[in-house]
């Protein structure tokens, strides 16, 4: 039997442990023991923190795993390739990990590879981001984090301080990018690849709240985009890839699309995407089973990737009782479009990052126009 190890235990990774058990992997799960889903459901569960690598590859190298692997997590991906690039497995190297984890080495790389990217500063202090040379608006992000955690769109430099003090908050290295903003449209693009063959998978459009901290409000794939843009995102990503040294895996890159139809690159994850793209929408669009092919490229397996299907699905997110009537509407009118619902009690708390969002509902359709009517702004909103 095929043994495996998957870094973090929570509702992100509980489809990698369920496809796995599937297929009769044997499933070893590393996490810091907090009541998560996937200290249940996996077939050996260790209460080790994802940042405590060098246990976990002492325990792997124990277990004798034949591939380690995480979804939707860039901190458990660093711990993935740290234990795949000691043990002989596959994995991205060490210096790809770097760039692909830290946005400030992100955007390193992209200025000196010509990737169309954001002019940038790089500040460890809200008094050293005071001299920053760059046009405002500003976005502030952590250099290591995801999930909009940290992240503030600043519109002068009285604000600035404040923005660069809640990213140093929330990051673990205590280091922040501050970067000119880019307007447009954002989508993200979901390719995997093997010995640096990258295979387009699909294009996801982006909804969000906006400023000041651009949370995700939902999510719809594939995104209705022209082919010649098609071609031009393809080219640009997957130039971008090759400069971030991204070679094996899943990948999850975010673009912003101006009015003028020039592509910029705000950050690529050497990871599935979060919120249930990897995971859920594109399989449910395309027919290609993401997750088996993440777990296939682990094990040393280069992923066949077969489209089946030409459908459309979305995922939107609970931030109100708003979202629960649209999702009330959709049970009464539309019932066969709902895939999964998972909703929460709504309370007073603010939304603050996509963490504490109350709950989601994914839906399907081979009409697009059946899902793109339910997105946040769309024609059927309640």
């Amino acid at each position: 039997m095929k043994k495996i190890a998957i870094i973090g235990a929570s509702y992100l990774q509980e489809p990698l442990i369920r496809k796995a058990k599937i297929r009769g992997i044997e499933t070893h799960v590393f996490a810091w023991q907090t009541g998560d889903v996937g200290e249940k459901s996996a077939d050996h569960f260790y209460p080790i923190s994802i940042t405590e690598k060098e246990q976990i590859l002492e325990k792997c190298t124990g277990i004798g795993i034949d591939g380690v692997c995480s979804i939707s997590s860039d901190l458990a991906s660093v711990t993935v390739n740290y234990v795949a690039d000691a043990l002989g497995l596959v994995g991205n190297s060490p210096g790809s990990v770097l760039l692909s984890t830290n946005k400030y080495m992100m955007r390193k790389s992209f200025e000196k590879n010509g990737d169309p990217s954001l002019r940038f500063a790089h500040v460890t202090s809200s008094r050293e981001a005071l001299d920053v040379d760059l046009r405002f608006p500003l976005i502030v992000k952590p250099v290591d984090r995801s999930g909009s955690r940290g992240v503030t769109k600043v519109d002068d430099r009285s604000q600035l301080a404040e923005a660069v003090d809640r990213a140093l908050s929330v990051g673990f290295e205590k280091s922040v990018v501050v970067e000119e903003f880019a307007r447009g449209v954002e989508y993200s693009v979901e390719y995997i690849s093997w010995e640096g063959k990258h295979s387009f998978l699909s294009v996801t459009k982006k909804y969000t709240t906006g400023a000041p901290h651009f949370i995700e409000t939902a999510h719809l794939e594939p995104a209705d985009i022209d082919e010649d843009i098609l071609v031009r995102i393809k080219s640009v990503v997957e130039h971008a890839l090759d400069s971030l040294g991204i070679r094996y895996g899943a990948s999850h890159s975010e673009i912003m699309i101006s009015d003028q139809l020039d592509i910029t690159l705000i950050e690529i994850g050497a990871r599935m995407g979060g919120d249930n793209i990897g995971s859920s929408l594109v399989e449910l669009s395309t027919g290609y089973d993401f997750v088996g092919g993440v777990i296939d490229v682990c094990l040393g397996i280069p992923p066949v990737v077969r489209k089946t299907k030409n459908a459309s699905a979305g995922i939107r997110f609970i931030f109100s009782d708003k979202d629960v009537k649209v999702l009330e509407r959709i049970r009464r009118d539309r019932p066969e479009l709902i895939v999964e619902e998972d909703v929460h009690r709504i309370s007073s708390q603010t939304v603050t990052d996509s963490s504490t969002r109350f709950g989601y509902f994914t839906l399907a359709s081979d009409d697009p126009n059946d899902i793109k009517r339910y997105m946040p702004g769309e024609s059927e909103e309640v």
